[in-house]
């Protein structure tokens, strides 16, 4: 078998691993959350016969690992459950919720991956001088504050001094593509400065450390500017670690964003979590942990796929 074909297969075993030991920890984790999910749907006055019935209905009765099995395979299947609280499809509600949540991230991404990288080759180009060290405290200082108090800042400047943009985001469908991207200015801002600088001090570091290469000296001395020995020989040779923090700041912008949904009032699946933990809706806590853990999985595993696929030793063995 090829050691390409081999590594890519071992990742995506290893990836449906991790998945199904995902699913087990956000299963046992809503299992020990305190109190009772019958007596918190049927309130303090429910009589015991009451709640004796829901908890029958809700299969609560039933061994922990029967029921584990029962979530798992109605999961594979696209079944996540209905809602405790207001008896709804959780599929369907989580459709439009990741929709609006995968909206969001892609502008953030549009705009944070490709700034980060040609940040961080300026700031390679122009190491240790005036460019480098501005990008670099500009990035540290936006990496340093909460995004939340990012996120209010840009709501009080902008938002209500300025008056640039809308202090909620709240988007449906019936808007053009110009007034969605209008109402999530400012969550995008907020996102595209908290991973910018992530991304775009590792993508320095992963070329500063190309730059040491023997290979990139004897570019140097064939006469090649500063510029062309980076974008010919240091990047393309940096790109597997680059694109392994990129994966992971991309897996930030769907997992991560419930902070930014809930400040900005987002209808994201970030708000949707948030709402129905509120409310104790088990299975809509599960069905989210269980997307959201699916999402940075499949993201590293391509990233891991990407750093095997850019090795020339593995695409080229003797």
């Amino acid at each position: 078998m090829h050691p390409v074909v081999k590594l890519v297969s071992q990742r995506l075993a290893l990836g449906l691993i991790l998945l199904i030991a995902a699913s087990v920890l956000i299963f046992m984790g809503t299992l020990i959350l305190p109190g009772d999910v019958a007596q918190s749907i049927l309130g303090q006055s429910a009589t015991p016969e009451a709640l004796a019935n829901l908890r029958e209905e809700l299969g609560l009765n039933e061994p922990a690992i029967l029921r584990y099995f029962d979530w798992l395979f109605g999961a594979l299947q696209g079944d996540l459950g209905t809602a405790l609280t207001n008896g709804q499809d959780i599929a369907t509600s989580i459709g439009r919720r990741l929709g609006n949540t995968l909206f969001l991230a892609f502008w953030a991404a549009v705009i944070s991956v490709p700034l980060a990288i040609f940040l961080g080759l300026l700031a390679v180009r122009y190491r240790d001088r005036w460019p480098d060290k501005l990008i670099s405290a500009v990035t540290l200082a936006s990496i340093s504050i909460p995004e939340f108090l990012i996120g209010y800042l840009l709501i009080y400047f902008v938002a209500v001094q300025l008056g640039w943009f809308s202090s909620v985001a709240m988007i449906n469908d019936s808007m053009s593509l110009l007034e969605k991207l209008n109402a999530i200015a400012l969550p995008v801002a907020v996102l595209t400065l908290v991973v910018l600088a992530h991304m775009m001090r590792m993508t320095r570091a992963a070329i500063l450390n190309v730059m040491q290469s023997a290979y990139i000296e004897t570019a140097e001395l064939k006469g090649l500017s500063t510029f062309k020995v980076i974008a010919r020989h240091a990047f393309p040779n940096a790109i597997a670690p680059i694109v392994n923090v990129v994966m992971l700041n991309l897996a930030y912008l769907v997992v991560g964003v419930v902070v930014i949904e809930v400040v900005f009032v987002y209808p994201g699946m970030g708000q949707y979590l948030v709402d129905h933990v509120s409310k104790r809706d088990v299975p809509v806590v599960q069905a989210c942990g269980l997307i959201f853990a699916a999402v940075y999985i499949v993201l590293n595993m391509i990233a891991d796929i990407v750093a095997i696929l850019s090795n020339p030793r593995l695409r080229h063995p003797k």
